[in-house]
């Protein structure tokens, strides 16, 4: 056991020849993940937790790993036939995730309160903005992880280069130059937001729109050009959420719109300002283009809408997609864990006497 057996051995165990292997599993690891993370904000305070398990199964080991093979592979159909380039997986992770995640909102239905019967929306507030903001701020410190996770390191069996960074696609990059993009990417999409809307949550979420928006193209962008797509996608993302609310789609904090929305803005707006350049390291490639681009935002889609609306489809009829209306009402946190998460609700009693 402690040496492994097979060809496994020489990723599992130790090799002081591969300094990746474990890492790209970790990395794959966290992408799958991710996936769910993006889910579950949209169906929180409502969905039972063998159901959410299930979809979390579906979406992170199935819908992205086929969206993946088509489009994060230099022998995948939609790069070879197409030339469609997602470098930070804007389309196949956010894109998908967010999509599936529509889809399960679809059958889930919205938190009771939330639509008033003239179908007007009401607000639920979540109960600690300044925790909000530090957990959407952890989030974006993440994305440096999430983002460097996609470059080849060198010298590794699977390089382009052998003693240079790439992408997955073979095309060159260096941590710098991304490193810098991702920042302007966070400017961008925090000033947009927060000229539009003024508020906190909005602007956070701003910066994650802004880096999803330029996801796809970190590695061919100039740093102005970054800043000027997450602007956008910065002011495009409170609307986007209000227009879903109007359709009566209950998404508690706007992943539909934030990753999915903005997901397949930003696979579009490479084939807008990126055409013609190689989709991957090579003689006679396929370039990108604004075709190929929205061919892969349409597949990227359906990978995550479908498989989405049919498993939520199929729990809602076995009885394991929603909690009943009562445990709704009291709190999940008190039906379901046997312990009280806010100390409000936890009767107090007087110490023993010493």
């Amino acid at each position: 056991i402690a040496w492994g057996w097979g060809d496994s051995a020489q990723y599992m165990g130790p090799n002081i020849a591969d300094n990746a292997s474990g890492v790209f599993f970790g990395a794959f690891a966290l992408f799958a993940a991710t996936t769910a993370s993006i889910m579950s904000g949209a169906v929180i305070e409502r969905i039972q937790t063998v159901g959410f398990v299930v979809l979390a199964i579906v979406l992170g080991s199935f819908a992205w790993v086929v969206a993946a093979a088509w489009g994060w592979h230099a022998d995948g159909w939609l790069v070879t036939k197409f030339g469609v380039h997602d470098f930070g997986a804007a389309g196949l992770v956010h894109a998908v995730a967010g999509f599936f995640a529509l889809g399960v909102l679809i059958n889930l239905g919205p938190r009771i309160g939330k639509f008033n019967a003239d179908g007007s929306a009401n607000h639920i507030a979540g109960h600690n903005m300044p925790l909000t903001v530090v957990g959407l701020m952890l989030i974006i410190v993440g994305f440096w992880g999430f983002l460097m996770a996609c470059v080849i390191v060198p010298g590794e069996a699977w390089s382009w280069f052998g003693d240079k960074f790439a992408t997955i696609y073979g095309t060159p990059i260096t941590l710098s130059a991304l490193s810098f993009n991702i920042l302007m990417a966070v400017a961008g999409g925090i000033i947009g937001a927060w000229i539009w809307t003024k508020d906190p949550f909005w602007m956070m979420s701003g910066a994650l729109a802004g880096i999803i928006s330029t996801a796809s193209g970190l590695d061919i962008y100039f740093p102005a050009l970054a800043f000027i797509i997450a602007f956008s996608a910065g002011i495009i993302v409170a609307p986007a959420a209000a227009w879903l609310e109007r359709r009566g789609i209950d998404d508690a904090v706007g992943a539909v719109t934030v990753h999915g929305t903005i997901g397949l803005y930003g696979v579009v707006m490479l084939g807008v300002f990126a055409s013609g350049y190689p989709a991957l390291q090579g003689e006679g490639v396929a370039t990108i283009s604004l075709f190929g681009q929205i061919v892969g935002a349409v597949v990227f889609f359906l990978c995550g809408f479908v498989p989405g609306y049919v498993v939520s489809y199929i729990l809602k009829g076995m009885g394991m997609l929603r909690v009943p209306e009562g445990a709704e009402i009291a709190g999940m946190d008190t039906v379901k864990v046997p312990a009280q998460g806010y100390p409000e609700g936890i009767p107090t009693s007087p110490a023993p006497a010493e």
